[in-house]
């Protein structure tokens, strides 16, 4: 994507500037300067306000961050990607790989893992996912990643059966799909849709169960580690939330304060003390 083109995207979706240090627009190109502020694009739970705790915690010293929060159908990477943003932060490893695959992408790093959102199964209709009738709808994220993730959750709640596990050799998390599916016995069928949506589907007649993303249950009024008829196991999690770069930028000093904060004990007890299990420090898993 071209930079004016981004900046179209950037106008179009309305991305919201969170004063977080000194506030400048967007795209202004200060990528290079290590005395400007450090220009992130992050989604707004639980990740801009990590960012504003890391601000306001004084853990950046004399770094300055601009944060804006993604809205719409923004792509956070292709911005940054374009240089259009100095980082962001709203994805997690399986994606941002996956991401860079499909795009032919080769120069963008993680350079701090912060958290775990745990994927959670959510319903209005049953209290237990052994009650899902037979035929039940299940919807779920629509990009791949996600998809498949939600599928090994519904293997861990009993539900399905998958031919091959997860984080085993040999197994490519962007290629699991239903066809992987070698026992269903009851019937589930499947619905995919945007993952900001899925809180939404609770109330669709048409859905049983939606898995949800930790931070879109959060921004849709649910508490994943009270609400969720099953939530992700946190122990060997292989989808931290990352801050990510430009490879160009990987050494700059802005960056590396930044991802020592992120990466900080103080950070880890933020995050424990603020979400109380809905959200999880990398640390932890």
């Amino acid at each position: 994507m071209s930079r004016s083109r981004t900046r179209r995207f950037l106008a179009a979706f309305a991305v919201a500037a969170v004063a977080v240090g000194t506030v400048a627009a967007c795209s202004s190109d200060n990528s290079s300067d290590e005395n400007a502020p450090l220009r992130i694009v992050a989604s707004s739970v639980p990740h801009a306000e990590i960012l504003k705790f890391v601000e306001e915690k004084g853990l950046l010293g004399d770094t300055k961050i601009e944060v804006s929060e993604i809205t719409g159908d923004l792509d956070a990477n292709e911005v940054l990607e374009a240089g259009d943003t100095d980082a962001n932060f709203f994805q997690h490893v399986p994606y941002q790989e996956s991401w860079s695959k499909e795009k032919g992408v080769d120069d963008l790093v993680a350079v701090a893992k912060v958290h775990v959102e745990p994927l959670g199964a959510y319903s209005k209709k049953v209290t237990n996912v052994a009650d899902l009738r037979q035929g039940a709808t299940v919807a779920l994220s629509n990009n791949v990643t996600n998809f498949a993730r939600g599928l090994y959750l519904l293997q861990q709640a009993g539900l399905i059966k998958l031919d091959q596990q997860l984080g085993a050799p040999g197994t490519d998390i962007t290629q699991i799909s239903e066809k992987n599916i070698i026992d269903n016995p009851k019937g589930l069928t499947f619905t995919q849709v945007d993952p900001p949506q899925l809180p939404r589907t609770l109330d669709d007649g048409n859905v049983d169960l939606a898995i949800i993303n930790g931070n879109y249950a959060i921004e849709g009024g649910l508490n994943p580690a009270k609400d969720a008829l099953v939530l992700e196991k946190a122990e060997g999690n292989p989808y931290a939330n990352v801050l990510t770069v430009r490879t160009s930028l990987e050494n700059d000093a802005r960056v590396q304060k930044l991802a020592e904060a992120l990466t900080s004990t103080d950070v880890a007890t933020f995050i424990e003390q603020t979400y109380q299990g809905s959200v999880i420090p990398a640390s932890a898993t």
